[in-house]
């Protein structure tokens, strides 16, 4: 296991910005596909994006395509999440996830990931 603590979630009015970020301790990140979810309120936790260990490859879900970014800081053992262009659908708790095996490919099934921070709230305001 890997403890995972995401930070930067908050209230934000619609069309604003925020950054996640989240910190692995005690292992290093840099041979693990990291992944960020979200969970809506009576919702299943669904995929947001993913970054590969390997050549940084990226892929996102098709509703934050152009308006989110994933990004990895391998040093800081630190991945991020950078949202713009927020909309109250984005409403949700955020979760950081590793995928501990090894593999590069990428993967958009929370399934395919070993371990999970504890979630940090977003709230966007209409």
């Amino acid at each position: 296991q890997v403890p995972l603590v995401e930070s930067g979630g908050g209230l934000v009015q619609a069309g604003g910005s925020l950054r996640l970020s989240c910190v692995a301790s005690g292992r290093t990140i840099r041979s693990y596909t990291m992944g960020w979810f979200r969970q809506a309120p009576g919702k299943e936790r669904e995929f947001v994006a993913c970054i590969s260990w390997s050549w940084a490859r990226t892929v996102y879900a098709d509703s934050v395509k152009g308006r989110f970014t994933i990004a990895r800081d391998d040093a800081k053992n630190t991945v991020y999440l950078q949202m713009t262009s927020l909309k109250p659908e984005d409403t949700a708790v955020y979760y950081c996830a590793l995928d501990d095996s090894g593999s590069s490919r990428l993967k958009d099934g929370p399934a395919g990931y070993s371990d999970w921070g504890q979630g940090t709230q977003v709230t966007v305001s209409s």
